[in-house]
Parts: C-alpha cells; sequence; structure tokens
C-alpha cells in the first residue's frame, strides 16, 4: 500500500517482499514491473565471487540473506527514489535490518515462527521492535503487551511512537474494502476487513516521511488501485477463493470475512509443518461446511496424519486427499453451489494455481 501510493505521487518504488507465490522474481520489483531474468543473472555475477570470499572464511551466506543483497543492489543500480522494503522474519537479526529508513512500521503481532522468535508474545514483539531505529519515526496498531514492548523499544531508541487509530464504518467486499479513517472515506483495492487495519498504518508511515505534503493528495488513489494478489482474492468467473493465510490471528480474520461476504464455503486446507494447525483449523472450520486436507508441494509440509487429527477435533466432514491435484479436483465436484476456498500457506495458493493453469478450460 505504502509503494502504491508513493508510485501514484510519481516517484521510482522498489518493492521487496517475501515469499513469492509463482516465482522468484516477484520479490523485487520497481514500480510494479519485476525483476528480469537477466538482471539477476547479471547482479548474481556481482555477488558470487563475495560470497565465495565469505564462505572461504567461515561465513555462509543464507538464501535470503544473497537475495537481499540482489534486492539491494538493484535498486542501487536503478536509482530508485524510495525502497518500501519487508522484513523476511523477526526483525532484530534479519538480513533487511542494515537499513535505516525514514520510517519503521510495525504490523500486528501475533504468535509465529516461535521456534526461532521465542515462544511468547512478549519475545516475538521484542525481535519485531528491533527495526526500530535512533530517531526514526515507529508506526504501529498492536496494542496490549506487543505495544508495550515497542513503547519501550522506542522510549530506548528516542523515536517517534505512532499509533494508528482503528478504521471505522468498514464494509469488505469480494474485490476491495472500505473504511472511514480520520474523517476521510478510503477504499483498498484488497479485500479483506483486516487489510483497512493494514491501510491506517500505510497513511499514518506516509504522514512520517520527507517532504510528506507531496504524497499526501495521492492516498487515496494509491489504496484504491494497490493490487495484491491471494488474499481472499476471488477468481474472475471461477467459484475459487485463494488465500495465503497460515497463522491463527490470519484465519480468524478470514473466517469473518469470508462468513459476511460468501457464507458457507467448501475448503481444500494444506499447511507447513512449523504452523498452529489445529488454531487455524478451529477458525476455519466455522465456515466450512466441508473440508478437504492435503499436502503442499513442499519439503517442510505437515503430515496428513497431523491435519487430520486436528481436523477431526473440530469438524466431522472430513475427506483426506494428500494428493493436492486430486483434493482440488474433489472440491470442484463436490461443493455444489459453495465456493472452494484454498487456504493454508503460500505454497497452497501457488499449487492451486499451477493446477488452476492445466484444468481451467474444465471449469
Amino acid at each position: 500500500m505504502i509503494a502504491s501510493i508513493l508510485r501514484k505521487s510519481g516517484l521510482k518504488v522498489g518493492l521487496y517482499t517475501s515469499p513469492h507465490i509463482m516465482e522468484f522474481n516477484e520479490r523485487i520489483s520497481i514500480n510494479g514491473e519485476n525483476i528480469s531474468d537477466d538482471d539477476i543473472r547479471l547482479l548474481i555475477g556481482i555477488i558470487e565471487p563475495i560470497v565465495e570470499e565469505m564462505r572461504g572464511i567461515g561465513m555462509q551466506c543464507t538464501y535470503f540473506e544473497v537475495t537481499t543483497a540482489l534486492a539491494f543492489l538493484y535498486f542501487k543500480e536503478n536509482d530508485i527514489d524510495y525502497a518500501v522494503i519487508e522484513v523476511g522474519m523477526g526483525g532484530r537479526f534479519d538480513a533487511t535490518n542494515v537499513i535505516v529508513p525514514d520510517v519503521s512500521v510495525l504490523t500486528t503481532i501475533s504468535v509465529e515462527h516461535a521456534s526461532y522468535l521465542g515462544d511468547t508474545i512478549s519475545k516475538i514483539a521484542g525481535e519485531k521492535a528491533g527495526i526500530i531505529k535512533a530517531k526514526v519515526p515507529v508506526v504501529t496498531v498492536n496494542a496490549g503487551e506487543p505495544l508495550r514492548v515497542i513503547t519501550e523499544k522506542a522510549a530506548e531508541t528516542g523515536s517517534p511512537l505512532i499509533k494508528a487509530e482503528d478504521p471505522e464504518s468498514v464494509v469488505t467486499k469480494e474485490d476491495s474494502v472500505e473504511f472511514t479513517y480520520k474523517g476521510t472515506r478510503y477504499t483498498v483495492g484488497v479485500p479483506g476487513s483486516y487489510q483497512a487495519v493494514n491501510a491506517s498504518m500505510a497513511i499514518e508511515a506516509i504522514h512520517q516521511l520527507p517532504q510528506c505534503h507531496r504524497y499526501i493528495s495521492h492516498i487515496q488513489e494509491g489504496l484504491r488501485d494497490v493490487k495484491w494478489p491471494c488474499r481472499m482474492q476471488k477468481l474472475k468467473d471461477l467459484p475459487i477463493i485463494l488465500d495465503v493465510t497460515h497463522t491463527r490471528a490470519g484465519s480468524k480474520a478470514l473466517a469473518n470475512d469470508i462468513s459476511k461476504i460468501y457464507g458457507e464455503v467448501v475448503t481444500v486446507f494444506g499447511a507447513l509443518s512449523d504452523k498452529d494447525i489445529k488454531g487455524i483449523l478451529d477458525n476455519i472450520s466455522s465456515v466450512t461446511s466441508k473440508l478437504i486436507i492435503t499436502v503442499p508441494e513442499s519439503e517442510r509440509a505437515a503430515d496428513i496424519e497431523v491435519i487430520e487429527k486436528a481436523a477431526r477435533e473440530c469438524m466431522r466432514d472430513v475427506t483426506v486427499i494428500p494428493a493436492i491435484d486430486e483434493a482440488l479436483d474433489y472440491g470442484m465436484e463436490v461443493r455444489g453451489n459453495k465456493n472452494l476456498l484454498v487456504t493454508g500457506s503460500f505454497i497452497m495458493a501457488k499449487d492451486a494455481l499451477k493446477w488452476l493453469k492445466r484444468t481451467s478450460a474444465g471449469y
């Protein structure tokens, strides 16, 4: 959303996000255009000798560290005006945290990646608050214990803390969400009521940028035209909804919005082994008439027996189909007049899109 607003303001904007869905190039873009394969090859040629030199002295670079270096170099070579950088995981020790930004943004914090970030909300908030830099404004929407941790860190670094207000009069639709923030009505081009909360942080972040007066008049346009695939995305002319939700908090928001817009759905669900599978299914089951569990095409996929055990604790109508293509085929056969929700991870969304490329002619 921030990148979209800055683009509408006439700036050249780099965007670095993760993970990708269909291809690596999605992670690195300038003004909405993904980095090309040729540019990746060229820049990796520059980076590789340095990686090898580091390996020689016992410093092994990770995949994400190399990717981050690639993104930063690409943005530098293209002389962008602004880079919008998404942290990979946590914050304090994340590869992206070498930068000193104009503003830091801390979105809603929930328990995730506990084996890496800590097993309490306080520990996780502490890791994420590690992106706060001295005297750099920090925007958040968090409350409770995460806000306490963030406030303490901001005080230590002398960083102005801006707490975004709750959006009002939120109306979510199939392809957008409308809301009022501080007396102004906005539309976000991505569905889901939680996107109104994200937008409130984007609005506040824009206000903290140097020369923000140049960008404020483009906030409404930037939010309206933003696109972000597989976030409760209803596929055009198909009864299929794709969503990459993989946390308990995210699944609760998803279930609430699905209920409001679509009512009951048939759900195809798969997850990675490090996720709160029971917590996610507890929420998803409230809007699911029939649950089909499967295995995404990943080495990190959760065992089907683990998912089945969690599923049967919260639902009666559960079908187990390990092969994801067969699970999606079956979902389309039994959905009746309901929509088919595919969710649980980014890999599930990717697998569903690959399946659609092969089979969409039949639907």
